[in-house]
């Protein structure tokens, strides 16, 4: 067995006038985005939350209309890493306007008799329709619709509006009325009830107790895109509020850096794409998760993420069905599922290209079963090529470079073998003289499961997909797009029952 050393080249990124640059920040400073928002000129913008959360939100839009400037050393000089924010018209060529083109102010005190209920379930579903319908009762009666829907959360929805916190103290709490987690799962074990009222409070369970899914999800079949932001984070930017006082927040003109990225992206713009990816190339991650409701029987969701050369991603949803094993703690398709799962992603493609791809590889975290790659591969036409990669993170290999003062260079890689990997994506990078990370730097373990494929190609190819993460603006992810959000995807086609119905969605619905 050979063991070989590689240092793959940082991919490059284009950005506007066909310019190529390592760094999305510098890019987009210096030549703008790829591709412009269709000939507007002005964000579309809806806002809503409460009255002070718009007007925070006001406040916080003229703000990154402006220059903001970026981390200094304890010398005072500037950080290659958090470089100052040069305002959005500067950077993405249109302006931001200084209000929302709608503004939808909720009231206070409902939103904290809502998400103050004693029964979690209730008050996040409730909370979730406050949100939900002011939304649809606009877009219902209005023919301007925003690109994108800024969602103010006030932190008494953050606080509690999750599974895996303690409800409000019991004087603060609020009365409701709905059935038992227990009772509404013997109303599914049993079959229903005739009481319309016992089917809408069991019904209740079937939705997840985390209101930035269950939001998102609520509105996938509205076809509307939101983004959100806590009041809190904009309290802390509008006033100057140290950030001392809440640990872990980032400086202003990197919040400013990737929320404006995210909010040009989600208007269907592109910020920037892989400048050398091969032409007819698509990947394709899968994601899984587990059914939690009362309604459960053992199933999971099983859906895929197509990402193409363009950077372009498409959500389809899968079937449910008893994917997960308890013996292995690996989920694997049926080759049915496979099958129509991989239909859906060839039929999106040829659909966007005219033709089926040349190359398809699919990427995921655990080997693929016998059954699952005869279901892929008999949906996939005889002209693309089919490979399978297994993407793991490993937690006992580093590596070590005892006579530097610098961690492992990113894109160091080691191959064992013909298709066997490590590659080293978080690492030391020179253009920002800086390793972001706390800890010696782990490696992700690649491994061509199935199919022909040049290792070397593939780890290059992971490398440049962590480059691809439209959610922040950052140098780069720890681990390719096509993985990164599995598991968000997951939790978001599992959020609402409703999901079930929703039709294959740009990326950008989910992030």
């Amino acid at each position: 067995m050979r063991i070989a050393t590689h240092r793959i080249p940082e991919p490059l990124l284009e950005f506007g006038h066909g310019q190529r640059m390592e760094a999305p920040k510098d890019g987009l400073f210096l030549f703008g985005p790829l591709e412009g928002p269709d000939g507007r000129s002005q964000v579309r913008l809806g806002v809503i939350g409460t009255d002070s959360g718009v007007g925070l939100s006001r406040r916080w839009l003229e703000r990154i209309g402006l220059h903001i400037g970026g981390k200094t050393d304890r010398k005072g000089r500037p950080t290659l890493w958090a470089p100052a924010w040069p305002g959005f018209e500067t950077c993405f060529g249109i302006s931001m306007p200084t209000r929302g083109m709608v503004e939808l102010g909720l009231k206070s005190g409902d939103i904290d008799h809502c998400i103050k209920k004693n029964n979690r379930a209730d008050a996040v579903r409730s909370t979730v329709l406050l949100f939900a319908d002011a939304i649809r009762t606009h877009i219902r009666g209005e023919e301007r619709r925003p690109d994108v829907w800024l969602v103010v959360v006030p932190d008494v929805v953050y606080r509690y509006g999750r599974p895996e916190v303690a409800a409000p103290p019991r004087d603060e709490r609020t009365a409701s009325d709905i059935t038992s987690f227990k009772d509404a799962k013997r109303f599914f074990e049993q079959g229903g009830d005739l009481f319309p009222e016992t089917v809408k409070d069991a019904e209740t369970y079937l939705f997840s107790n985390n209101f930035h899914h269950q939001l998102k999800a609520e509105l996938l079949q509205d076809g509307v895109v939101l983004q959100l932001i806590l009041e809190s984070t904009l309290v802390d930017r509008s006033l100057g509020i140290s950030d001392d006082r809440r640990r872990g927040l980032q400086d202003e003109a990197t919040v400013a850096w990737n929320f404006c990225t995210t909010l040009y992206f989600k208007m269907d713009a592109k910020p920037w794409a892989l400048a050398d990816v091969r032409p007819g190339v698509c990947y394709v991650g899968l994601v899984f998760k587990k059914d939690d409701t009362p309604a459960a029987t053992g199933e999971a969701c099983c859906a895929a993420q197509m990402f193409l050369n363009s950077g372009d991603g498409l959500v389809f949803r899968g079937a449910l069905g008893p994917w997960y094993s308890d013996k292995t703690k690996e989920y694997h398709l049926s080759e049915t599922a496979a099958a129509a799962l991989m239909d859906s992603v060839v039929a999106g493609y040829s659909a966007k290209h005219g033709c089926a791809p040349t190359q398809l590889f699919i990427h995921g975290r655990h080997r693929f079963s016998d059954d699952e790659w005869q279901g892929f591969s008999s949906s996939v036409p005889a002209e693309t090529q089919l490979v399978g990669v297994k993407i793991k993170q490993l937690d006992d290999v580093r590596l070590f470079r005892p006579d530097a003062s610098v961690p492992v260079l990113r894109g160091t890689a080691l191959t064992v073998g013909r298709y066997s990997g490590f590659l080293w994506a978080r690492g030391y990078v020179p253009r920002l003289a800086a390793y972001q990370g706390f800890e010696t730097p782990k490696p992700l373990t690649i491994d061509i499961t199935h199919g022909r494929g040049d290792i070397v190609e593939v780890l290059s190819d992971v490398l440049a997909l962590t480059k691809v993460n439209y959610n922040a603006c950052d140098f780069a992810s720890a681990l390719p797009v096509t993985l990164k959000f599995a598991d968000r995807v997951g939790e978001i086609l599992m959020a609402s029952p409703r999901t079930v119905t929703a039709p294959p969605l740009p990326f950008r619905h989910y992030i």
